[in-house]
């Protein structure tokens, strides 16, 4: 793999390695830690990688697991997302304000603003802001949804000119996302089996929220005909999302005619690997190159 890396606009240094795994073949280059807000003094970032033969497209990656946003340098991204950077996708993970100082609602505002922010910058990325698909799993999953389902043409009266712009996607891939927060049954049996509310909120800090603002971050919710195309990808083996979940939201979907697909896959737990996550990452590829190209 080549990669140019940028920062802040300017240019570091090229380096050249080969590794096992997944290996983008398209020379990628980086525009690292672009500020896209703070938030308490500190700065909330997302990166830009682009392939050489980007289509301009964009496909933004949501960097959250049980809403812990962990950095990584985009090098090690641009592995993670080597089989959409050599489809030609330009890669925006985005990063949030992160459990346990943050929650859900916290993580939620930070990447609404990203989108809004992105597309404010799309003719610098060189991508075209009608052309955006979001993705991520399981809290990430969760996050694109509610990127996706719940969108503004901008606040037009707003004076910070990022959320005057529109925050609007044309794709979605979410696997194994939570859907539905709205009583302490549903997130137990839901979310993850056969723990209490104390144990829940131990494992996931984000949870700990104002449960009036529930309504304002359940994807399941937000479902309506304006909806972008959707794919859902789910293991029925899943201990800690239930396939519940999908199957819900994939129901609202049908009842509102939303272009929306659901693939379970058998045996597969939480967290695709092996050929699961071959099958998973294909049918993501697809999703977007559907919507994204066509």
């Amino acid at each position: 793999m080549s990669m140019i890396i940028r920062k802040a606009g300017k240019l570091l240094t090229v380096v050249g390695f080969i590794c096992t795994g997944l290996i983008s073949h398209a020379q990628v280059t980086f525009d690292s830690d672009i500020v896209y807000g703070h938030k308490d003094g500190m700065a909330l970032v997302y990166d830009v990688l682009q392939p050489e033969n980007a289509n301009g497209a964009a496909i933004v990656f949501m960097m959250s697991g049980g809403w812990y946003s962990q950095w990584a340098p985009p090098e090690n991204r641009a592995r993670q997302f080597a089989d959409m950077l050599d489809a030609g996708f330009t890669m925006i993970p985005v990063y949030h304000g992160s459990a346990p100082r943050y929650h859900i609602p916290d993580a939620y505002s930070d990447v609404s603003r990203a989108i809004r922010h992105i597309k404010m910058n799309a003719e610098r990325y060189g991508i075209d802001s009608e052309r955006i698909g979001v993705t991520g799993g399981s809290a990430g999953g969760h996050l694109a949804l509610m990127a996706g389902l719940d969108s503004d043409s901008g606040m037009v009266d707003d004076s910070d000119e990022v959320m005057q712009i529109g925050n609007s996607v044309a794709a979605v891939v979410a696997y194994f996302p939570p859907v539905e927060f709205r009583d302490a049954e549903s997130v137990a049996v839901g979310i993850v089996n056969a723990v209490s509310q104390e144990e829940l909120l131990g494992r996931f800090p984000a949870l700990d929220f104002d449960e009036e603002l529930i309504p304002s971050i359940a994807p399941i919710l937000f479902v309506d005909a304006g909806d972008p195309p959707t794919l859902l990808v789910h293991g029925d083996a899943d201990p800690l999302v239930n396939v519940t979940h999908s199957y819900a939201i994939k129901e609202q979907f049908e009842n509102h005619q939303v272009e929306s697909e659901l693939i379970v896959i058998p045996g597969a737990v939480h967290g695709f690997r092996g050929e699961d996550a071959i099958l998973a990452n294909n049918a993501r590829l697809a999703w977007f190159q559907k919507y994204l190209l066509d």
